[in-house]
């Protein structure tokens, strides 16, 4: 069984659906959504989102500079230029779709201060901004008679062919087909579930950086991986609840395995120093006390004023067993977010036609070698339009027939060995966490690229496991590739 649309939007983040918002009201879109729909890092986003709107004390060239120091100037500059100064007008869209951002008693929006930010100009909806927008947003692609989504539904596969591109589909019944469309757009997330720890979700596999990488489109700066400075420290668990960077902006301390401040000793900015050198001095702290017990406390605040501003921090910590307001929480770095991805131009078309990547799994070249804090769902949008602008301004001379690629579930019968993504997170987590190993990452890409090789010659069941196995360590494989360029 096959289907024909217009454009296909693997992910149902921020990315996707603003971009399935921005299309012609006549496209045929099909999106695609790996799991339940409420599931996708855009939703776990708590701080906010960054931008310069109806600010009368910042300005565009602020956030600019401010985004180009945390990321080392490593940034693509004029990206850096688009996202800072179109900000304006996409928060202002979504406000219209109904988005709700917190507001001062004048009725003023509130705007609150993160690490690396030069000035107050974070919109945030308490601490679960993400999950707003994201609602939002999600309701609004609901009520488009051109949107179909399909839940619970993997992509196994995605071919070029001569008039698009064919996607293999394994639905919530185990049945497959294959969907082909004329355009295509990757939103397909993170790689958290490289690692060992993460704060992403369970879907964060990197499938979309693999299907691209497969057909051949460039990868840039997948080594580029950010570590979260405060996650809550509770290793029984590979998902780590994020305590958001804004806890540190309403005057959190950072203290060591003593109860003592330290970041005076590793950058002037201290606390609210961008999030690399945050983590980076956490792990030179570690080595140097010989601990990995961290905490951030912010109890000296009036307690209820935390309870409002962090509502969603505050009962999720004490559902840990620690209450925000009386006493330090434990916290440590993890995995957080990719800076880089497949590499994509101003419209974020990538290096094959008429496909396109958007979101984190995309490299825009916006956050250089690390990102500003709430860039990322501000990038979604920004960058989303504009393929969205692309593809529309594409449709009138697209093919109208389209060629399907074949695709076979069962080229072989047999299931891959188990303990394969355990092994490869095991070794991301120990050869590329904040301060890399060098000579680990030497062992470990020898050891993945032996796992990858299996794995696409061994003649697997095309299922699930195999699916984000393969995803997992051909991330990990051009990772560590990077490294050893």
């Amino acid at each position: 069984m096959s289907r024909n649309y217009d454009v296909i939007i693997a992910g149902c983040g921020a990315a996707g659906l603003y971009a399935a918002i921005n299309l012609p009201p006549q496209t045929k879109i099909l999106m695609l959504c790996k799991k339940e729909l409420s599931l996708c890092n855009s939703s776990l986003a708590q701080g906010g989102i960054a931008g310069v709107y109806n600010s009368p004390n910042d300005n565009i060239q602020y956030h600019q500079n401010d985004t180009l120091i945390a990321g080392g100037f490593k940034n693509n500059v004029e990206a850096v230029h688009t996202l800072v100064s179109e900000a304006a007008q996409d928060i202002e869209r979504i406000i219209e779709l109904g988005v709700e951002f917190n507001k001062n008693p004048d009725g003023t929006y509130h705007r609150t201060l993160e690490g690396g930010h030069s000035h107050h100009r974070i919109f945030h909806h308490a601490d679960s901004t993400g999950a707003e927008i994201a609602s939002k947003l999600l309701a609004y692609v609901q009520t488009l008679g051109n949107v179909e989504i399909m839940e619970n539904t993997l992509m196994c596969a995605v071919k070029q062919t001569s008039t698009g591109y064919s996607a293999f589909l394994k639905k919530q019944d185990d049945t497959y087909e294959t969907a082909n469309c004329r355009f295509m757009i990757l939103a397909t997330g993170g790689i958290g579930r490289v690692y060992q720890f993460t704060t992403n979700s369970a879907i964060a596999t990197g499938d979309g950086i693999t299907f691209a990488y497969e057909m051949g489109a460039k990868i840039k700066n997948l080594s580029y991986v950010q570590f979260h400075p405060t996650a809550f420290n509770n290793r029984a668990t590979r998902e780590c609840f994020l305590i958001s960077e804004a806890v540190r902006g309403e005057g959190a301390y950072l203290l060591n395995c003593n109860k003592e401040r330290f970041m005076h000793n590793y950058d002037e900015r201290l606390e609210l120093a961008p999030r690399d050198v945050v983590s980076h001095a956490i792990v030179l702290e570690s080595r140097k006390q010989g601990s990995q017990e961290f905490f951030l406390d912010i109890s000296y605040k009036d307690s209820e004023f935390l309870k409002n501003r962090f509502p969603m921090i505050y009962n999720n910590l004490l559902d840990q067993g620690y209450d925000l307001t009386k006493e330090p929480v434990p916290i440590f770095p993890c995995q957080h977010y990719l800076m880089g991805g497949i590499d994509v131009d101003g419209n974020s078309e990538t290096s094959l036609p008429n496909l396109f990547a958007c979101g984190e799994c995309s490299h825009t070249g916006v956050h250089g070698g690390n990102r500003l804090a709430s860039n990322s769902l501000l990038e979604a949008l920004v960058f989303s339009r504009h393929a969205a602008n692309c593809i529309a301004s594409r449709l009138d001379d697209a093919p109208r027939e389209l060629e399907e690629a074949q695709f076979d579930a069962h080229i072989g019968s047999s299931r891959i060995p188990k303990g394969i993504r355990t092994e490869t997170r095991k070794i991301m987590q120990e050869s590329h966490f904040v301060i890399p190993d060098k000579q680990k990452a030497a062992e470990g890409f020898k050891r993945v690229r032996e796992i990858r090789d299996d794995l696409l010659g061994g003649g697997y069941l095309v299922d699930a496991d195999y699916v984000l196995a393969k995803s997992i360590v051909t991330c990990a494989y051009i990772i560590l590739g990077e490294v050893m360029r």
